[in-house]
């Protein structure tokens, strides 16, 4: 066969890798029980070489997941060198420092066998239901108390379960049924795509796929370094301040482009928490790695060639490297700003290509009733349930920032209606929060507003952790700041933004989601785009007249006169 001939081959064998793993992880999320793995698409899921190097990832997931993931195989491959795998065997883990970050997420490896010999590795992570520990409570003082800490150990030995493992899994957990419904489904889906692989080797008649895979490295390589050759050659530095948990959080990056590799370092960042919102360095390189890739390199493929060629590094210590066993359960609270920081440093070095900030760490509802949750006495339904919910993205340079979307995260909005189902919650209210978005002439996604009860006489709780109550999303070039995010009580009193807060029998709990940062300056906003934001209900008459410098007649119709005087001033 001609190169030519070869090289068209293996596109086409690359594009079918990807309808693999993208049904790897379609498959987790038909059979999962844990709401957030079937509703909101909390997972990941890809396809490693024998030497552990991501080759394909599912667009289905978070990039907290997917990068991680892509630096964790080699961790597995330690343990269990690929001389010594069999068909049959899954191993498994929840090590935050050698996973994902924290104790919720299981990552199930699969070798993959064809005619007797080793040609891929599959492997997939999902937010289980629970595993015991303080759970989502950030107050933990150590990874101990936030749960049972799994390391990297076979779940299944030449085809049989770990019975003994599962025991263990299964006592640790207040939702056993739902933590055993979620460990098969992580080792269905790695089957899902083993099937899927060696159907296809058979079909293009493979031995093996290590050409296939040289292929798809060189090539990502090549793009990724003439991608980085396009940008301008230097340092810059940006920093951010967010509320963290019982302080505010400093964080501080340096990007450095040399021509052919990013470097990103975290120095000057806020010292390891006391609390567990600290980031392990995984978690940590997976959303910055995420960051620049969307202004980089955003249609290249996913995978070890392109993660390469970005450097993250961080002092031990700091809350972007923190040193086992620190607490860790909410690491996402820090690890999704982390885009929004470094798109800091490429405004510097690319004028007019970053977006404004946005939410960034998603509003995640997460609920709960029972004895150790609301207290002892309790009478009523005990549950524990997450619900996925977001303020709004920052704006862009070309277009306005999307309103209540979870981005950097990935995960999709889970619907009032299972939540509803599955607990005795009520949502009374969902809705766009108008004026939320900062005004630009691309205007800030808008944040929403949810209003929940209960239909028991009884408390329920929110685990609170939320940012951008303190310091908002901040605009850019003129735009203004979003809105700040705030919780409150139906009645009008106001709550903490952390920690566990029990709500009243009769009480509503009211959420307000903050908005993203304008871009550009509001007087500079297409005056019917603001014409019709109002007509929406995205923004107020008020606000059009106050910030935007456009005045409405009382048919919401532009007031042309006052309009041109007033953007005259």
């Amino acid at each position: 066969m001609s190169d030519k001939f070869n090289v068209i081959r293996n596109q086409v064998m690359w594009d079918r890798l990807i309808s693999v793993v993208e049904e790897q992880a379609r498959t987790l999320m038909r059979v999962a029980f844990s709401t957030v793995v079937r509703e909101a698409g909390d997972l990941s899921a890809g396809i490693f070489d024998c030497e552990g190097r991501l080759l394909a990832q599912a667009v289905t997931g978070t990039p907290g997941h997917i990068n991680s993931m892509a630096r964790a195989i080699k961790e597995y491959i330690k343990v269990f060198p690929v001389e010594k795998m069999r068909s049959g065997d899954v191993y498994l883990s929840n090590d935050p420092w050698r996973g994902t970050g924290h104790l919720f997420d299981f990552m199930v490896v699969t070798p993959t066998f064809h005619n007797g010999r080793l040609v891929a590795i599959f492997a997939c992570t999902a937010h289980v239901a629970d595993i015991g520990g303080n759970g989502p409570d950030p107050s933990s003082r150590d990874v101990f108390a936030e749960g049972l800490f799994i390391p990297i150990i076979p779940l299944a030995s030449a085809g049989e379960i770990n019975q003994w493992l599962m025991q263990i899994l299964l006592a640790n957990s207040r939702e056993p049924e739902k933590l055993e419904g979620d460990v098969y489904a992580l080792i269905a889906s790695n089957e899902a795509g083993g099937k899927r692989l060696t159907s296809m080797m058979d079909e293009y008649r493979l031995e093996t796929i290590d050409e296939l895979s040289q292929h798809i490295l060189t090539a990502s390589d090549r793009s990724m370094r003439e991608a980085i050759a396009k940008l301008p050659k230097g340092t810059w530095r940006h920093s951010v301040r967010i509320d963290g948990f019982a302080d505010p959080v400093d964080l501080c990056a340096t990007l450095t482009i040399d021509g052919e590799t990013i470097f990103i370092d975290f120095e000057g960042t806020s010292p390891v928490s006391k609390y567990g919102i600290n980031c392990p360095i995984g978690y940590t390189h997976a959303y910055t790695s995420f960051g620049v890739k969307c202004l980089v390199a955003p249609r290249l493929a996913n995978n070890a060639a392109v993660l390469d060629r970005i450097v993250v590094t961080a002092p031990e210590g700091t809350i972007v490297n923190a040193p086992y066993p620190a607490p860790v359960t909410a690491r996402a609270l820090i690890g999704q700003m982390l885009p929004d920081l470094t798109f800091g440093c490429f405004e510097q070095a690319m004028p007019g290509r970053a977006p404004a900030e946005g939410t960034g760490a998603s509003w995640s509802l997460r609920f709960g009733a029972g004895p150790g949750v609301t207290g002892p006495g309790f009478k009523g339904s005990a549950f524990l349930s997450q619900n996925f919910q977001s303020g709004g993205m920052g704006a862009h340079w070309l277009h306005d920032g999307m309103a209540a979307t979870p981005y950097p995260s990935g995960v999709k909005a889970i619907s009032i209606e299972i939540t509803e189902a599955l607990t005795p919650l009520v949502f009374w209210r969902k809705e766009l929060r108008c004026d939320s978005g900062g005004a630009g002439t691309m205007r800030g996604g808008l944040g929403q507003t949810i209003e929940v009860g209960t239909r028991e006489d009884a408390p329920f709780a929110i685990f609170a952790r939320f940012q951008r109550v303190k310091f908002p999303a901040d605009g850019r070039g003129g735009g203004a700041p979003g809105a700040a995010g705030a919780l409150s009580l139906a009645s009008g009193a106001g709550i903490l933004q952390h920690g566990t807060q029990v709500i009243a029998p009769g009480e509503r709990l009211v959420v307000e989601m903050p908005g993203g940062g304008g871009l550009g300056y509001p007087s500079k906003r297409d005056q019917r785009a603001v014409e019709m934001d109002v007509a929406n209900g995205y923004v107020s008459a008020q606000a059009a007249h106050d910030l935007y410098k456009v005045t409405l007649g009382p048919d919401g119709r532009i007031d042309e006169e006052r309009t041109i005087h007033a953007r005259k001033l």
